[in-house]
């Protein structure tokens, strides 16, 4: 592997375990404003020191991060299609160029394989492929699933594998039973999508299947920034990705940092 390539993937996945914690906050690129990053540069800035790596669009990173704080960025590039809309009508919207002068680690697009347009995501994910790999920058596939498609193993291990077979570096996926099968027919690696709000509990036992069943690691949006405690939700999925912590010690840590941050907000008050 390229010398850039194997150090941008590596700050992604920390080498020391192996995993990763990313926080996504892109959501904004087809949903607007997103219940809980109406301000996003409030939501995101306390999480930072606690995310291996963020995924967001180029206009969110300009606008509400601190480039002395900011961790390994994964770019979203693909868009053009609203929540009003057909979603899979996408296009790749930033430049490498462009991804380049961000100093990203890896950029990342959707596939939507059975979707209205899946011609049109897949061949955005090649053309990534084609361009970011030579400049050492990581793609990351992100398997989109329409309304249409259920999300078992069958169908995901579809859409990774094609993912993988057309050069993405790592593959974003969905948990879904028997997801053994799913990573062993991906010759790359997989983290899972956190996926609709879950209560807190819930969304533990996820990551910590997820892992569990070979996973290296999570990528969680609104399980964590639309949390009654976004710091401690996203500090106990850490627990359990870098720390191997049961769901119930790392639901205590959540349940600890929260009941911390209303006292020290009662005591303000």
């Amino acid at each position: 592997m390229d010398w850039g390539l194997a150090n941008r993937l590596s700050r992604i996945i920390r080498p020391e375990t192996g995993r990763t914690v990313m926080l996504a906050v892109d959501h904004g690129y087809f949903l607007g404003p997103t219940s809980g990053l109406e301000n996003a540069r409030k939501t995101i800035t306390p999480l930072l020191p606690y995310a291996d790596s963020l995924m967001l669009t180029r206009g969110l990173l300009r606008t509400s991060v601190d480039p002395q704080k900011a961790p390994p960025i994964v770019l979203r590039v693909s868009g053009g299609s609203s929540i009003l809309k057909e979603l899979s009508n996408e296009d790749v919207t930033t430049s490498i160029e462009e991804a380049v002068r961000l100093n990203v680690a890896a950029v990342t697009c959707s596939i939507f394989v059975g979707g209205e347009y899946e011609k049109q995501s897949l061949m955005n994910l090649s053309r990534l492929v084609n361009e970011a790999t030579p400049r050492g920058i990581a793609v990351l596939g992100v398997t989109a699933v329409g309304k249409e498609m259920v999300r078992d193993a069958r169908y995901l291990s579809l859409a990774c594998r094609i993912a993988a077979e057309l050069g993405a570096h790592v593959v974003k996926t969905y948990f879904c039973p028997d997801f053994e099968k799913v990573i062993e027919s991906c010759p790359v690696p997989i983290v899972t999508a956190g996926g609709k709000k879950l209560p807190e509990k819930e969304a533990l036992e996820l990551a910590h299947n997820s892992i569990q069943h070979g996973a290296i690691g999570v990528d969680m949006g609104r399980n964590i920034f639309q949390s009654d405690s976004p710091v401690g939700m996203i500090r106990a999925v850490r627990a359990i990705v870098h720390e191997k912590s049961t769901v119930d010690k790392a639901y205590d840590l959540y349940q600890s940092v929260l009941h911390t941050t209303a006292n020290a907000r009662r005591n303000v008050l």
